[in-house]
């Protein structure tokens, strides 16, 4: 192959068609095509592609004949066997004409896209001795650049598929734009092969470009029109453009221009055109593009520039007018511009852009508002009376402000974004995207959109968010990001803001988190585990909260805590606490992690008892066994004074000869022994599981004293049914009082005696409980003294028939305050009434004057005044003796 190469013509495939002849000349005979001459061929396999081919070479035993036709002239070489190499002159190619097996119009090109090679062949004057269908087989080998005279491996292979007409296409995929391709065909009918000269090509010097997009028509800030266009995609050079005008002429115009837009000023207005363009490569061959979707300019009324914006809410936008007017144009002074037809856009916002354009600028501008199946404002060009053009601009302002937060998780390794678009503001069809940029290191002040950029995969989440996750990450780089918005009238982009992943860690939650209430000093103990990463410095916040349905959570903050631990005081020590611990980064940035699970205290004893139980005696006598017997009564210790339980209590005895023992009570509230000695002091201390109380109340039973009298009285006074006032008179007395104890009891029903002790410097005590004031109490008060428990005063009934005047004089400032108000409002109604009468009686002489006063008895009236009157008194005295109970 690299000596064909050497010694054979190389014909370059021109950038338009050409025409390949197939010729036979006496030199040559056609061979039978045996088996295996192309299915041997290395690199053979199928593409699907796009072929023309337009010369062919007969191929002989010894020689064959290369021969490439134009519309100027003919070359063909004739080479033998041994590679020797003879020309033929014109003349003599010439000749060659009567033997023509046939010629094939070909034309070859690169695809837009610069990734196929095409080559398009039809067959024309078929000779008769080729009969039925062609198998054409598409050669080639790629060259080296800058070494075009050593090949690159072996030729490839690719059949040309037909479409039945004689019209064949074959391609050449994954082109190297710049490397020279050495190209030639296999044509095989029945048994005949024919073959066509080598042929070569630069793929980047054929291109056919796709078609130009997107044509519309546009205006310059000088208020000249214009049509412009897109380029077509992946065109690796410059590109020159031919515009054509079609009018309803039956001229067209054409314009070759090298930008994408073509200024057509008023040359056009008031006129109806179809404009087109196609391009091609500005320098060096190529081929012309397909002309592109016709656009149709008509401006033969009102035109919009542009006719709809798409912006965004904050912003300043600006609309042009043209008003044609029945192909009369209406200048630009006389336009009046209106929004939505509702209101009238002032005229300082008006910009005469020359005497047929005008232009209004809109400024800071709120998000549109959905008006039924309109999601737009509309902007209309009216003249000065007020009449309007049925068309009109469209103004879509969409909210792009989109909070972007994000967070790196516990391990360091990844960071995860959360945005939320509010979808009833998007208009329809938006496509919405995460893009962002990377920087080196940190974030800058303020953060904008680089020309640059990512895009990121984001999935919407249940609760409405997008969520993506950037894994690997780098720690200290600053990532720009921003939500671009995606609609066919535009793209619009949300503020950047600029994350650096270090700064919005997450940590995990502290674990092992244990919490107890510490023996001896009685605080809440919490501590806990830090987490692995990150490894700064950590504070800590705890809430905690009693244990129950309705949890109210304190907080207990720390700065940071190097024994992971922390003593926090709360009030009640005898209940389980749910305790939990979360943490965050000491500088204050980055987020707070969840809460850790939870822990519970469990209730034990903190200490022993703080004081033991009050206790009273009651005393029994036994005639059988003619001795007494002491029953001890007491109170169950409450939780803040056992710290936290109690197990038992004990029972110690002190007699005068001092003598002691002790009784240990494991369950009940009671103890009886019999009364052996003549005085003797007890004590009950409480006991848990850390020790016995050491505070303790102290009660010295004596016969001696019992018989000591020094209550001169006792009364009790019934307030209401909850409340007794229970007074009582000293006499002169030589004895230390250190407390009273108060015995109460219905003595009508079989029910338990009940006490209370009382202070020693006070001689009244209300009692609350409820009593039934129609039964019959007892009271006994008894007088406590350090060598023993003097004799009772009792009292079985209640005072009724007088007050408690010498113990209250409040009722002395009370009751003549009341009894003056009665007398006072008595004499106001006695006199009014006098009044009343004067005034309106003699213009009332008889009640069948006045329809109201029929069968009214103003006696009875009056009466019925008073008696309201004197119960409000006796409310008040019963209500004023309950405040004081």
């Amino acid at each position: 192959m690299q000596m064909a190469v050497a010694h054979c013509m190389v014909h370059q495939i021109p950038a338009s068609s050409f025409m390949l002849p197939c010729m036979s000349p006496n030199e040559t005979s056609v061979i039978p095509l045996t088996a295996g001459v192309v299915a041997s061929s290395p690199g053979l396999h199928r593409e699907h592609g796009t072929t023309e081919t337009n010369s062919l070479m007969l191929v002989a035993e010894e020689s064959f004949l290369c021969c490439l036709w134009s519309e100027t002239n003919a070359n063909c070489s004739l080479y033998t066997a041994g590679m020797e190499t003879k020309k033929f002159t014109s003349s003599e190619v010439s000749s060659f004409a009567p033997q023509q097996t046939g010629s094939w119009n070909i034309q070859c090109w690169t695809k837009g896209d610069l990734e196929l090679f095409v080559c398009i062949l039809k067959l024309s004057n078929k000779k008769s001795y080729l009969n039925g269908e062609f198998k054409i087989n598409l050669l080639y080998v790629v060259l080296m650049p800058f070494l075009e005279s050593s090949l690159k491996g072996n030729f490839m292979v690719t059949p040309c598929n037909g479409n039945g007409s004689d019209k064949y296409e074959c391609h050449i995929p994954s082109l190297k734009l710049n490397y020279t391709y050495i190209t030639w065909l296999n044509i095989i009918n029945g048994v005949t092969l024919l073959q066509s000269p080598l042929m070569s090509v630069r793929p980047i010097n054929i291109v056919k470009p796709e078609s130009p997009l997107n044509l519309r028509l546009e205006m310059t800030d000088k208020g000249q029109l214009k049509i412009c266009w897109s380029n077509p995609v992946l065109t690796p050079y410059p590109l020159q453009y031919e515009v054509k005008f079609s009018g309803n002429t039956t001229q067209n115009a054409w314009q070759i221009v090298i930008e994408t837009s073509l200024i057509i000023g008023n040359m056009l207005v008031g006129s109806s055109y179809l404009v087109q363009v196609r391009c091609k490569s500005l320098h060096g061959t190529g081929f012309w593009s397909d002309w592109s979707t016709p656009y149709n300019l008509n401006t033969e009324d009102v035109m919009y520039f542009p006719p709809k914006i798409l912006t965004s809410v904050g912003s300043n936008v600006s609309f042009h007018c043209l008003y044609n007017d029945k192909n009369k144009m209406i200048l630009s002074k006389k336009i009046v511009w209106w929004l939505n037809l509702a209101e009238e856009i002032p005229e300082r916002q008006y910009t005469l852009v020359n005497d047929r354009v005008s232009r209004v600028t809109l400024f800071n501008l709120n998000a549109t508002k959905p008006r039924g199946k309109f999601f737009y404002n509309a902007l209309y060009c009216c003249n000065q009376n007020r009449e309007c053009h049925h068309r009109y601009a469209e103004l879509y302002v969409v909210d792009v402000n989109i909070n972007i937060t994000c967070e790196t998780d516990g391990y360091l390794t990844k960071m995860t974004c959360r945005w939320s678009a509010n979808t009833n503001t998007l208009l329809v069809g938006s496509s919405l995207q995460l893009k962002y940029y990377r920087s080196s290191i940190y974030c800058s002040d303020f953060p904008s959109i680089p020309p640059k950029s990512e895009a990121k995969e984001c999935h919407l989440q249940r609760n409405h968010y997008y969520e993506c996750t950037f894994q690997p990450i780098f720690l200290l780089s600053g990532y720009t990001m921003w939500i671009e918005i995606k609609h066919q009238l535009g793209t619009l982009e949300s503020p950047p803001t600029c994350v650096i992943p270090a700064d919005v860690v997450k940590p995990f939650p502290p674990s092992n988190v244990k919490a107890e209430i510490t023996k001896n000093i009685g605080l809440l103990n919490v501590s806990w585990t830090n987490p692995a990463f990150p490894n700064s410095d950590l504070k800590f916040q705890i809430r905690y909260s009693v244990n129950r349905e309705e949890i109210l959570w304190e907080i207990f903050e720390v700065s940071n805590a190097p024994t992971r631990s922390v003593m926090i005081k709360v009030l009640d020590l005898c209940v389980v606490y749910i305790v939990q611990v979360r943490c965050s980064g000491l500088d204050g940035l980055g987020y707070w992690s969840d809460w850790s699970k939870p822990a519970y205290t469990i209730v034990q004893d903190i200490q022993a008892p703080l004081r033991g139980p009050e206790f009273w005696r009651v005393i029994n006598e036994d005639p059988i066994r003619k001795q007494k017997n002491v029953t001890l009564v007491w109170k169950p210790l409450m939780k803040n004074y056992s710290l936290c339980s109690v197990c038992g209590y004990i029972v110690k005895q002190h007699t005068s000869e001092n003598i002691t023992w002790t009784e240990y009570v494991t369950s009940g509230t009671t103890y009886t022994y019999p009364w052996m000695e003549d005085a003797h002091t007890i004590t009950i201390l409480a006991v848990n599981s850390v020790g016995a109380s050491s505070m303790n109340f102290n009660l010295t039973l004596s016969q001696q004293m019992s018989t000591v009298n020094i209550v001169q009285s006792l009364s009790a006074y019934p307030v209401n049914s909850s409340c007794v006032i229970l007074t009582w008179t000293l006499s002169p007395q030589m004895y230390v009082i250190t407390s009273f104890v108060i015995e109460w009891k219905n003595l009508n029903e079989e029910e338990q005696m009940k006490w209370i002790r009382v202070a020693p410097n006070i001689s009244k005590y209300y009692i609350y409980d409820h009593f039934i004031l129609i039964e019959k109490y007892q009271f006994s008060l008894y007088p406590i003294f350090p060598e023993g428990v003097g004799n009772p005063k009792t009292t079985d009934e209640f005072i009724k028939d007088r007050s408690e005047k010498q113990n209250d004089a409040g009722l002395y400032v009370i009751l003549p305050i009341v009894i003056s108000s009665f007398v006072l409002l008595l004499g106001t109604l006695l006199i009014s009434q006098q009044r009343m009468k004067k005034l309106f009686w003699e213009d009332v002489p008889n009640p069948k004057n006045c329809s109201w006063a029929q069968g009214v008895n103003f006696q009875k009236v009056w009466v019925s005044i008073m008696i309201r009157f004197l119960v409000w008194v006796y409310v008040f005295h019963t209500l004023t003796f309950s405040l004081k109970c």
